[in-house]
């Protein structure tokens, strides 16, 4: 693709279309010609060799990057930071109790009223590592890698819907449309794999997230840099594999004549998602027999998999996990995992009971064997890994059946590890009752300006013009937290 990651310095319109045509037209030769040549199966050596090309050959950033790749791990729903990160005594102290008016005067739940009833956390809480993390007894795998995370406590967001939360947390907007995270970052740097997507989604829990594909989509940017989900089973990709009785033969001429009108449509208009296309069929190829042996895990040892928890052929969070290493160690530049049903306002199935209890066990555990596993292997440090939701839960109960609490955005927690971050340490701190952040407050484009940063993006910079105006992850907003950088 014809990529200008700091459009505000681009040239005039003119120079701009015209240079657009000559690289189409070298694109429908050069890029059509390498894809036809891998599809039948004829390319040369050196070319085998070669690093990658085409619109997600990576690219260098703004300047020297901390991290090299990106393993978001994504909890839906709104994970509760009161009975995971942040003990406060005074709420324990007045639980049951009403609200005082100056907490909630003029503000908005989900849900719930102003007047509803503090509600102090059933969990109890210790200290680990060398940094004395204070951490839930729901989070014993976190705990044995306290002093390897920085955990942020004074996360803030501006949305309290799930589907539009999500949306900002993941496009920097609440509206559709936008590119996601991934697609910006791959559209910056490209990706380092050449058999496999430069951003992949893998997904666990009982439904898909609030939200669905554009939360992963490439908006205005071209497809190439979306997000492609990976499904467990024999067929990782639907509609991967080539039809039964449709032999290498007429794989081949197929891919000839597609390439032959695709080049020559891309010659004729320019569009640049006929070039994505071009690309798109190679990569098809490749992953014919890439894709299948990614998701095999039983080359992987007894003890790798019982660290994980992970079962070869299963659907869950912990086989997600070892995927996501799998897919960093063979170059994919942005993996992100989405485990659903967080949610927990007090129904049967959604409350701070054994739900909770459930989701921390399917998670916990798995993510701690990721970090220590990318340690273990030398990749944790060109690894950014982060762990979080939408936005975390009220210090009032929710009044329904059993013991929950609704959605809140003012002061709730995440934690990152590897990739530049300074680990051993905990930033931002919350009022005595848990509802604002009071120190260090991390809004949502604070954290993307800074994965970005990170990643050797200056999330000013990365912007693309459409309808008249230059888009940016960050919107108008956003400032590199520097408390968290090593």
């Amino acid at each position: 693709m014809f990529i200008v990651r700091d459009q505000a310095n681009c040239p005039a319109k003119a120079v701009l279309q015209q240079t657009r045509r000559h690289f189409f037209h070298d694109c429908a030769v050069g890029l059509g010609s390498i894809a036809l040549a891998g599809l039948l199966g004829d390319r040369p050596a050196e070319a085998a060799a070669a690093p990658p090309s085409g619109p997600l050959a990576p690219k260098p950033g703004h300047f020297a990057a901390r991290a090299k790749h990106v393993i978001y791990l994504f909890m839906a729903g709104g994970p509760s930071q009161l009975e995971l990160f942040d003990y406060k005594p005074k709420l324990q102290a007045l639980d049951g109790q009403t609200v005082p008016e100056s907490y909630v005067k003029n503000k908005r739940f989900a849900f719930i009223k102003g007047d509803a009833k503090l509600l102090g956390t059933r969990r109890k809480f210790a200290r680990h590592g060398e940094c004395g993390a204070e951490l839930s007894e729901l989070l014993p795998g976190l705990a044995t890698i306290a002093d390897d995370v920085a955990i942020v406590r004074g996360m803030a967001t501006d949305v309290f819907n799930h589907g539009p939360a999500k949306l900002f947390a993941n496009t920097g907007t609440p509206r559709f449309g936008l590119p996601s995270m991934g697609a910006w970052i791959t559209y910056g740097i490209g990706s380092q794999s050449q058999d496999l997507p430069g951003f992949v989604v893998l997904q666990s829990g009982p439904r898909g997230p609030r939200g669905g594909a554009p939360l992963w989509g490439s908006g205005f940017l071209p497809t190439t840099y979306q997000g492609v989900p990976l499904l467990q089973g024999p067929e990782p990709i639907l509609n991967l594999s080539s039809p039964a009785g449709f032999d290498e033969q007429r794989q081949h001429d197929f891919f000839a004549a597609v390439k032959d009108l695709n080049g020559q449509r891309l010659d004729s208009v320019g569009d640049p998602e006929i070039a994505t296309r071009i690309a798109a069929y190679e990569m098809a190829y490749r992953m014919q027999s890439s894709a299948p042996e990614l998701m095999d895990l039983s080359g992987e040892t007894a003890q790798t998999l019982a660290a994980y928890g992970a079962q070869p052929g299963k659907s869950s969070f912990a086989n997600n996990c070892l995927l996501a290493r799998r897919l960093i160690e063979r170059g994919v530049r942005f993996v992100q995992l989405y485990h659903t049903d967080w949610d927990h306002h007090g129904n049967n199935d959604t409350h701070l009971g054994k739900p909770l209890e459930d989701r921390c066990r399917e998670t916990d555990g798995p993510a701690a064997a990721l970090v220590k596993d990318l340690k273990q292997r030398g990749l944790l440090d060109e690894t950014l890994v982060i762990w979080g939701g939408e936005f975390g839960r009220t210090p009032m109960g929710e009044p329904r059946d059993l013991i929950g609490r609704d959605h809140h955005i003012d002061g709730y927690t995440l934690w990152l590890a590897g990739g530049g971050i300074k680990a051993g340490q905990t930033i931002g701190l919350t009022d005595e009752l848990g509802f604002y952040a009071v120190e260090d407050r991390v809004h949502v484009h604070d954290l993307q300006a800074t994965i970005l940063h990170l990643l050797g993006l200056d999330h000013t910079r990365l912007t693309f013009r459409f309808q008249g105006r230059n888009f940016r992850l960050t919107d108008v907003g956003g400032q590199v937290v520097t408390k968290l950088l090593a």
